[in-house]
């Protein structure tokens, strides 16, 4: 996850904390230990505190500087931080200070025998009981909770368990019990956590902190209604309000003592500098006399020198001798004595220097201590000074402990706690005392960390959640370098969720719904009848779910809602193709969905401005699609079609978990490929695929339309498959939208009378007509063609040299992308025919696409092979799209055969010995070191290896990963052979 847009809010000795702007948060990190590092950076990971606020912000708090304005940081799970705290925790169980009880923790696995009734006098315990708008099962969920030691509540989509599981904490509040409830994210702690106040506010002490919530609020109603009741920050400092004007105070009367100290302490240091300076000048005085005395008397014996050496005069012959070593004698003792008189010359210099140095800062001083005196009158004696800020520092150290016991204050008033499990596995103590444990969404909470948070409790257990929604997300079972135990290991503790492990779900996948521990709820309020019966055939054939709401739709009417179900079959409009995870049909088809809606007052146009709440694209509508490159490509599209107000309404399953709206699109993208992909490869009520289409159909509130290429998926499918049953569900009952109606059948003539909007429209061609429509496309070219063809024929490419040649005249550059035809004479004649009519020819090994791009704005894409007469002759569609040209021009690109067929480029034919491939020096190929940089080729399935293990990064230019040349040893498994 990347935030952007961050800024410094904050900074001491050990945080710093920052705000950045984020569109949308993966729930998948709520309540998670994360660790964050600027975004393409090779800094260490650091871990911070990363909170949801109810503005639509994130913040982040770290001990690492990260800049006063970070552009844009990224965001991962910790990981290895989360499951290293529960590790240290299950370790310590059973040791004195560990809270954890073996009995009731063993309820969660099935161990045991607990304790089941139901209360005789609900109304006791739950105020209104009799008038509360329950259904029979949500009382009977309630009355065991309250009475049972242990109660696993099944809650199928829209069925109240929040409801239900809020007026089981305020029952076990009313009983004098105290209540932690846990959740895996933070949204769902702070929705049921104000469900709880709306019980429970009117009791007394609610606002001095008897419902809390620990960690930062992220749903802003639960900030805006009940945040300063609910935080143990602000209820610490409301009660701590007197304490604080206290620490004030005796910190004002403290600061003025201590500057009267100082001025003290001012006038002090001021008095020794003076004497100083006194006694400095009286030296200095001292030794430039007597400096003065020695120079005059070395100045005399000097000159006296100089008489003696002039009398004794110039050597003769006689006494020459004599007389040199008489005039050698005076002229050493002469030059001595010059010395001397020089030292003693620079001794009085400095000595003088030093006098009127120090005369200077007697001046200065004496100003600055006479101008301090005043400030002195009436300050207190220093002694008596000191003893004062001793006192007050003793008083504010007691108000400092005073302060600091309010945590453990408001702890103590604290009756129902709320927090993430990643937080109760964290944290030493959330409550002084914990009677019963709520743990909601359970089957999202790994079973060691749910075994570890039963524990806690002391006296009740309730594990709340649908088991046939999606599971906690692990990575053991799919770690390639996992050992076959270390992966049933993982997929036995890491991925079963506490429903399974209890022993409430059979090896089919069927509830146990005798058992006397489950509470299944059994009236949904969310779905319209008829989605609801499209979800019971999916998952819950065994359990059948009611509908407690009325049949109406809270959206305008729209001739493309006429029913709540709708199928749109694409079966006779697919585009032949590798890929599974994307599907342009089915993207042309939502774009001309949200067009329609649009233009039907059912979703905002373009140019809104300040929608209402509930009338924004994201409010009304979702579109819920398997896999992420088609999410990508939606949402990119709709983005760039439709205005950044829809970014965000295409998303994964697992994004929309949790959340509804009132029209649900299900986009399942497969119609391409060999398989539908994993996505659909699991069967039975237990299977990741059942739970996966559970979630995204029961989004749904209103209005329900499944996009899907149904003869696709029923070649692919098991005959017993979910899926299959969803299909046969809607083949039989839902009301067909027909995909022409969305992207209609056009013939070539249709182009040159349609408006602009309608021929950005997306359409078919039948084959007849593609011809003289793509030709009408070619006159309007101005730039570029690019034709993709991996077959050549000589009639085709005649027909179109002469187009080809014309377009070329008048500067537009047209491209040929074909298979490599050079060794055959029946085709290499017909590439050099194409580059006279003045085509850029590009040859590649064992190409099948089929596409034609025309200024980089219009997508021509099928299965006809343009400048061949071979192949099918189905429909070709016809999109205008930038995005999308783009995007295939990528696809195309990356489908390269030297990369797609081998992880090293295609090795000549030659007669010599072979050898490693090395690509040119100056381009990025796997091996090869440029700019230091040692480029890798990893496969996909690795990527996260390669990041992990030698920090590789990605160079989008290259479509290479590569690390640093230091790295080459530990990265030998993403490197060419060596020969």
């Amino acid at each position: 996850m990347v935030l952007s847009n961050g800024r410094r809010t904050g900074a001491g000795s050990d945080r710093y904390d920052y705000v950045f702007a984020c569109r949308s948060w993966p729930e998948s990190l709520d309540g998670k230990a994360l660790v964050v590092r600027p975004d393409r950076s090779r800094e260490p990971w650091v871990a911070a505190e990363v909170s949801r606020m109810p503005d639509g912000t994130v913040r982040v708090v770290t001990p690492t500087d990260l800049g006063s304005s970070p552009s844009s940081v990224v965001v991962r799970e910790d990981d290895a931080s989360t499951w290293s705290a529960l590790a240290d925790r299950l370790e310590a169980v059973g040791s004195t200070d560990s809270p954890v009880d073996l009995g009731m923790a063993g309820f969660l696995l099935g161990a045991g025998t607990p304790a089941l009734t139901r209360v005789a006098d609900p109304h006791r315990w739950v105020a209104g009981w009799h008038d509360l708008p329950l259904n029979p099962k949500q009382r009977i969920a309630v009355e065991q909770a309250l009475g049972s030691q242990v109660l696993f509540l099944w809650g199928p989509p829209g069925t109240g368990k929040t409801d239900v599981v809020s007026h089981i904490a305020e029952g076990c509040f009313r009983q004098g019990l105290n209540l932690l409830f846990l959740a895996p994210t933070n949204v769902a702690v702070d929705q049921a956590l104000e469900r709880m106040c709306e019980l429970l506010v009117r009791e007394p002490g609610f606002d001095d902190g008897l419902v809390q919530r620990a960690g930062d609020i992220s749903v802003a109603s639960l900030e805006q209604r009940y945040g300063a009741q609910v935080d143990p920050v602000r209820i610490a400092g409301r009660l701590g309000s007197r304490l604080d004007e206290q620490i004030v105070q005796a910190q004002t009367q403290l600061t003025a003592v201590r500057a009267a100290l100082a001025l003290h302490d001012e006038a002090r240091s001021l008095t020794e500098d003076l004497t100083d300076a006194r006694n400095r000048h009286t030296t200095a005085s001292a030794t430039a006399q007597q400096a003065g005395m020695s120079a005059l008397t070395l100045e005399a014996a000097s000159a006296a020198l100089r008489v003696r050496i002039a009398e004794v005069g110039a050597p003769t012959r006689l006494l020459a001798n004599r007389k040199l070593a008489k005039l050698s004698d005076l002229n050493d003792r002469l030059y001595t004595s010059d010395q001397a008189l020089a030292g003693a010359r620079r001794q009085e210099a400095a000595a003088r220097s030093d006098r009127t140095s120090a005369a200077a800062s007697i001046s200065d001083l004496s100003g600055r201590l006479a101008a301090l005196s005043p400030r002195l009158t009436g300050v207190a004696p220093y002694p008596q000074l000191t003893e004062q800020a001793d006192g007050l520092q003793r008083v504010l150290d007691e108000l400092d402990r005073q302060r600091r016991g309010l945590d453990e204050t408001v702890r103590s008033r604290c009756r129902i706690k709320g927090a993430t499990v990643t937080k109760a596995v964290q944290s030493r103590k959330l409550l002084d005392r914990v009677d019963v444990v709520i743990i909601d969404e359970a089957a999202m909470v790994n079973l060691p960390s749910a075994w570890y948070a039963a524990g806690l409790a002391g006296k009740r257990l309730i594990v709340a959640r649908d088991f046939r929604q999606l599971p906690a997300i692990t990575k053991g079972a799919q770690d390639r370098r996992a050992t076959d135990p270390q992966r049933q290991h993982s997929q036995h503790w890491a991925e079963r969720d506490a429903f399974h492990a209890a022993g409430l779900v059979t090896a089919s996948g069927s509830a146990r719904r005798d058992d006397q521990r489950l509470v299944g709820l059994d009236t949904q309020y969310r779905m319209h009848s008829e989605i609801c019966a499209v979800v019971n055939t999916v998952a819950y054939p065994d359990a059948p779910l009611r509908t407690g709401r009325p049949d109406r739709s809270r959206l305008p009417a729209s001739p493309l809602l006429e029913a709540p179900v709708m199928l749109v079959d694409t079966s006779a409009r697919r585009i032949p193709g590798r890929d599974h995870k994307s599907n342009a049909v089915h993207e042309a088809v939502i774009h001309q969905l949200v067009r329609g809606l649009q233009y039907d007052g059912v979703l905002p146009g373009r140019n809104w401005s300040e929608a209402a709440e509930g009338q924004r694209p994201t409010d009304r509508m979702a579109v819920i699609a398997p896999y992420r490159d088609q999410v990508k490509a939606i949402n990119a599209s709709l983005s760039y079609r439709f205005g950044t107000e829809y970014e965000g309404l295409v998303d994964t399953v697992h994004r929309f978990q949790g959340s509804q709206r009132p029209l649900v699109v299900i986009d399942t993208v497969a119609g391409a490929g060999k398989s539908p992909g994993q996505f659909y490869a699991g069967t039975g009520l237990s299977s990741q695929t059942c739970r996966l289409l559970n979630v995204a159909l029961s989004r749904a509130q209103d209005h329900l339309i499944v996009i899907a290429d149904v003869e696709h998926l029923r070649a692919h499918l098991a005959p017993h498959s979910e899926a299959v049953r969803m299909l046969d569900h809607l083949e039989e009952r839902a009301l067909r939208l027909p995909v022409d109606q969305l992207v209609p059948i056009r013939s070539a003539a249709d182009l040159g009378t349609l408006s602009e909007d309608e021929l950005g429209r997306p359409a078919f061609f039948p084959a007849d007509e593609v011809k003289r429509a793509v030709a009408w496309d070619m006159r309007q070219a101005t730039k570029t063609i690019e034709v993709y063809c991996a077959f050549l024929d000589p009639e085709p490419v005649r027909y179109w040299a002469g187009p080809f040649a014309e377009l070329t005249a008048r500067g537009v550059q047209v491209t040929v992308i074909t298979r490599d035809h050079t060794a055959d004479p029946r085709k290499a004649p017909l590439v050099e025919e194409l580059r006279r009519a003045g085509c850029r020819v590009e040859q590649r090994d064992r190409m099948h696409e089929k596409v034609l791009i025309v200024d980089e704005t219009v997508l021509w894409h099928g299965s006809l092979n343009l400048l061949c007469t071979t192949g099918p002759t189905d429909l070709m569609m016809r999109i205008t799209d930038s995005l999308a040209c783009q995007r295939v021009r990528r696809i195309m690109e990356r489908a390269r055969p030297e990369r797609r067929n081998s992880a090293w480029p295609q090795r000549e034919t030659s007669t010599t010995p072979t050898q490693p491939p090395v690509a040119a020096s100056d381009s990025p190929a796997p091996g090869v070191e440029l700019n230091g940089r040692l480029y890798l080729a990893v496969p996909f399935a690795e990527k996260d290896d390669a990041k992990r293990d030698v920090r590789a990064r990605w160079d989008g230019s290259a479509r290479l990963w590569w690390t640093t040349p230091g790295q080459r040893s530990q990265a030998a498994r993403w490197l060419p052979p060596q020969p």
